[in-house]
């Protein structure tokens, strides 16, 4: 028997590969656009870019270092050029297309890196898998711009499995809904009427805001947001503000809040201030035909009737009065019960005209 050459024994050694067939390999170079792999054949294997990777103009050699090993499938045995063409990327999405299907059967919950920000929605990558997430299934609330999304990681589920239409939907809202009960359910065990706590301001409108408690939102009305007068809820706060507010009723679902501290009421404290026969200083805040009310301190008004501004008969306040204006006046009248006091002006021992400062509005 004549004996077998070098090169015969070594080519006897080497293994035979079929198309279709997934074998190991190890990196022995790296390009930017190329992976070159040893698969114990005849000749060296070639993974491109695009049979590595889903994303495009990746740079591999951030990727992959020389002597990593793989699992690839064999595209063909010889492109052309002698070298065997490979994909990493259909082994791994095979296998990610079965650990999806698991957990679309599981509903287990998936974190991804938001890959693309389409028109439609997001799309994520899980195991070289693509998964598209809708954008009315992005939010449970209505998002104007999905870009803020972009190389984010965000939590889903897959409501949809379907790899030969290659249709597999991601779920996010239903996560955050779920998420949202489970908080408002331990805020609502957690507040009562009466307590104080901390929240974000996360809406402002004409009538009032609405402040995120941490699980539910509650409503700041215009009308409790001061012990004072309040022109425009914007003018008080702004989106993001944190502030300590006053659980003031609970029905249901909904949460009315107020920040009008008990401790801090102005008419705790006014019976002195304001006692009948003291002489004091206010702003003329608003008139009408018969009086004009004055500010005396914020949260604390009183009405200036038009019969008594003057020793001279004045047929309207604003013939002689105007808002902004400061006047010193004497208390004629005080009802704490009804938050009521009367002022006059007619009654200070010295004519009106020398008793009225103006101020520049």
């Amino acid at each position: 028997m004549s004996e077998l050459s070098f090169e015969q024994m070594l080519e006897d050694s080497l293994k035979t590969i079929r198309t279709g067939e997934v074998v190991e390999g190890t990196v022995i170079d790296v390009k930017e656009d190329e992976i070159i792999l040893n698969i114990g054949y005849k000749s060296d294997g070639i993974v491109s870019r695009n049979e590595y990777t889903n994303t495009a103009n990746a740079d591999l050699t951030t990727m992959v270092s020389v002597g990593d090993t793989m699992e690839v499938k064999v595209l063909k045995v010889n492109d052309g050029e002698g070298q065997v063409q490979l994909s990493y990327r259909r082994v791994a999405a095979e296998r990610g297309s079965k650990r999806l299907e698991e957990a679309f059967e599981n509903k287990e919950v998936l974190t991804a890196k938001v890959a693309q920000v389409l028109d439609g929605g997001l799309s994520v990558i899980v195991d070289e898998t693509r998964i598209f997430i809708p954008a009315s299934l992005v939010s449970d609330t209505y998002e104007k711009n999905l870009g803020k999304y972009a190389d984010q990681e965000i939590e889903f589920i897959i409501t949809e499995f379907n790899p030969k239409r290659r249709r597999i939907i991601g779920d996010r809202r239903q996560l955050l809904v779920a998420k949202k009960a489970e908080m408002q359910k331990a805020l609502f065990e957690r507040i009562h009427e009466g307590d104080i706590v901390e929240g974000v301001v996360k809406n402002v409108t004409d009538f009032g805001a609405f402040v995120d408690l941490g699980g539910a939102d509650g409503l700041l009305h215009i009308s409790e947001m001061s012990w004072g007068r309040v022109d425009h809820p914007k003018k008080m706060f702004k989106v993001g503000d944190t502030l300590n507010v006053l659980i003031k009723e609970i029905k249901e679902t909904k949460i009315a809040l107020s920040l009008k501290f008990d401790d801090a009421n102005p008419w705790l404290t006014a019976g002195e201030k304001y006692a009948v026969g003291n002489v004091v200083e206010g702003t003329v805040a608003r008139m009408t035909d018969f009086g004009a009310f004055v500010e005396l301190e914020p949260g604390v008004d009183a009405l200036l009737h038009v019969s008594q501004i003057s020793r001279e008969h004045v047929e309207k306040p604003a013939d002689v009065l105007r808002v902004g204006q400061v006047i010193t006046a004497k208390v004629v009248d005080f009802n704490g019960e009804d938050k009521k006091i009367s002022l006059s002006i007619k009654v200070l021992d010295f004519s009106a005209e020398g008793v009225m400062e103006e101020t520049e509005e």
